[in-house]
């Protein structure tokens, strides 16, 4: 059995990056029994509708302190030249879907390390395409544009903008800045093959994705949390960073160790079997070999 996960979410969108721990934990935990379907929000066709609204580069940066700090995902603190609109890497993402579902959440990745780890920008087609070439995809920036891509973007919009009167939007964690009610990042939907669904909406902590999954699908088989470095990593070849690999690790009683899951990546990382890539003001890490 495979519960569908709808995963609404949006490269721009620091709620959904700072997010990422508990999904690879979600991962960890069910591996493929979770089928991940990614729905592209579009939070901001371009730089003008933020800046309309007061937002700044400098602003930004000060925001990314705070989410560092509560949440441990890495950062840049330096100034973009001009903030961004979402949808070029959207599509990208939207592009890489198409040509195959499994690359997508590679290409989502790869864009928010460059929103939130460097100084590049979404609407810069060159920096997508250096963005997307780390996945073996470069050529995807220039797919944006495509009629099928354009058509399958709109879709996710429209799709993200039924949230009105959903469980999303009762809790009070759905958006309405552009209109129509919407999923905010990171909503997910499960989805049971009876067709019973249960929606974890907008930004919430691991234990509610937890539960709702023991809810829908108790038979589910469970990976327990574990701090076995080189097994964790060799379940993701493409890498994790700090945060994600604490959060595999806590066992549901126990406290988060950032610090000290850094230092013993970095003991290992100095021993040979894990390689460290630096990462905004942390890393990614992933097995040497």
């Amino acid at each position: 059995m495979r519960i569908v996960a709808t995963h609404f979410t949006d490269p721009g969108c620091p709620w959904a990056y700072s997010a990422r721990p508990w999904h690879a934990a979600l991962r960890w935990r069910f591996g493929d029994q979770l089928d991940w379907r990614l729905v592209m929000i579009g939070l901001a066709e371009s730089a003008e509708r933020y800046e309309a609204r007061g937002y700044t580069p400098e602003r930004q940066v000060a925001s990314n302190r705070i989410f560092a700090e509560r949440f441990g995902m890495p950062f840049a603190y330096e100034p973009k030249a001009r903030l961004s609109g979402t949808s070029p890497g959207c599509r990208a993402v939207v592009a890489a879907r198409l040509r195959d579902p499994a690359l997508a959440e590679a290409a989502l990745r790869a864009l928010q390390d460059l929103q939130f780890t460097t100084t590049a920008r979404l609407e810069d087609r060159a920096a997508l395409r250096g963005a997307l070439a780390t996945i073996g995809a470069g050529d995807l920036a220039d797919r944006i544009d495509d009629p099928d891509v354009l058509a399958a973007y709109e879709q996710d919009r429209a799709l993200a903008r039924t949230a009105a009167g959903k469980p999303t939007d009762v809790q009070g964690r759905a958006a309405s800045t552009d209109g129509a009610v919407r999923y905010t990042a990171p909503s997910v939907i499960f989805e049971h093959p009876t067709g019973a669904r249960i929606e974890v909406g907008g930004f919430q902590p691991l234990e509610a994705y937890d539960t709702a999954l023991a809810n829908l699908a108790p038979q589910l088989e469970r990976r327990p949390p574990s701090a076995d470095l080189e097994a964790v990593l060799g379940a993701f070849p493409e890498g994790l960073v700090t945060a994600e690999i604490a959060w595999i690790a806590k066992t549901d009683l126990g406290a988060l160790d950032l610090d000290g899951t850094r230092s013993a990546l970095q003991a290992a990382a100095d021993a040979g079997p894990v390689r460290r890539t630096a990462l905004g003001d942390d890393a990614r890490w992933s097995l040497a070999q």
